[in-house]
């Protein structure tokens, strides 16, 4: 059974939700990001999403763009963001890691080398943003190959049917983008989340996680009472901008408001 699977059995029985924090890798220096992951588990995380560095995030707000730009400023690499992942594993063998970014990093350690690399580093999921199903049979065979689960996003205009053919390539779960836009958005209709939430869930049993558009313990704690994750990332990311000459109070920050979201989620799913 993979971790990520395992964590969603696990918190299901528990009649939990999952909190999915998601960072870039090697923001705002790369000694921060494996301290910073550690402090995440520590804070309530179940998942932690790693951003791969990119030149170009377009489906990215600002925050993470300058999130991006910090790590490559630093020359992070995804063959660097491996090695972070090992680093992780040496004290945490439980927590799910999802690599999240875009296609050409991949394209450049190559398909089948990056699916080896990274499973041999503890990776579990790959979200490649640009890479619709039609195009990810490739790397999703060599995914699949090492046990990896290949992780889609669904958005507020994807229609049933393409719905359907979304869920039928993907596995460990499925992103739903809360808004029209890019991240870092900031309107945020959650009965408008849960009916769509409701529809995926007559189309697929895997587990439905929310991001895009949550910034505190309220609209977190809404969000989980339709699905099964939530994903959060913008609001971590301006806490590590905001406290580039300070890691400790990076971290500190970041933990703080992993630790409303997850009192705000166990309370209202209790």
């Amino acid at each position: 059974m993979s971790r990520i699977k395992e964590c969603f059995d696990r918190l299901n029985g528990l009649g939990r939700k999952a909190l999915i924090p998601y960072i870039t890798a090697g923001d705002s220096t790369p000694a921060l990001t494996v301290p910073m992951m550690h402090a995440m588990v520590e804070a309530g995380a179940d998942i932690i999403e790693l951003g791969i560095p990119f030149s170009d995030p377009m489906a990215d707000g600002p925050v993470i763009q300058l999130a991006c730009e910090r790590a490559l400023s630093h020359g992070v690499t995804l063959a660097d963001v491996l090695s972070m992942v090992s680093e992780f594993r040496k004290r945490d063998n439980q927590t799910p890691v999802v690599l999240m970014g875009y296609l050409n990093p991949i394209e450049m350690m190559g398909y089948e080398p990056f699916a080896e690399r990274a499973a041999a580093a503890g990776v579990d999921g790959v979200l490649t943003v640009d890479l619709p199903p039609e195009e990810a049979d490739t790397l999703g065979g060599y995914l699949e190959k090492n046990r990896i689960d290949t992780i889609f996003l669904v958005a507020p205009t994807t229609t049933a049917e393409r719905i359907r053919s979304v869920c039928s390539k993907a596995s460990g779960y499925i992103y739903y983008v809360s808004l029209k836009g890019v991240t870092g958005s900031a309107t945020l209709d959650t009965d408008a989340v849960a009916e769509r939430i409701s529809l995926m869930r007559s189309i697929t049993d895997l587990p439905l996680g929310v991001g895009f558009g949550i910034r505190d313990g309220d609209s977190a704690a809404r969000v989980s009472q339709c699905a099964d994750g939530v994903v959060v990332g913008s609001v971590l990311v301006d806490q590590i901008a905001s406290h580039q000459q300070n890691p400790d109070n990076a971290i500190a920050g970041v933990s703080s408001i992993l630790r409303e979201m997850r009192a705000a989620m166990d309370q209202l799913n209790r």
